[in-house]
């Protein structure tokens, strides 16, 4: 199992409307068939105004098809590029679950 973090660094004093943009986009991503366990997260400690979406896969194929398959969609184009302006930057992390 692999656990992805997609983090993003929000524009100072940006977290509630681009927070709003996230929970808008939730069901289009279930209508895309979006099927990774998924969780928001925001900062606590550390960096301010910093988000994360974290997805759990079986392994790195599943989650590579996944995404073509959603970010593939125009309709979730449309939704993304709502999102974009509220960001500075966003990177992501990919790791092996260890059981």
């Amino acid at each position: 199992m692999i656990v992805v973090r997609n983090v993003f660094r929000l524009k100072f004093g940006q977290a509630k409307p681009a927070l709003a943009v996230w929970k808008e986009g939730g069901p289009l991503m279930k209508k895309l068939g979006f099927s990774g366990g998924s969780r928001m997260l925001t900062d606590l400690v550390g960096p301010s105004y910093t988000f994360v979406f974290e997805n759990t896969y079986d392994n790195l194929t599943m989650m590579e098809s996944e995404m073509k398959k959603v970010m593939g969609s125009p309709d979730w184009r449309t939704w993304y590029d709502k999102l974009v302006p509220y960001c500075e930057e966003g990177y992501r992390e990919v790791f092996n679950v260890v059981e």
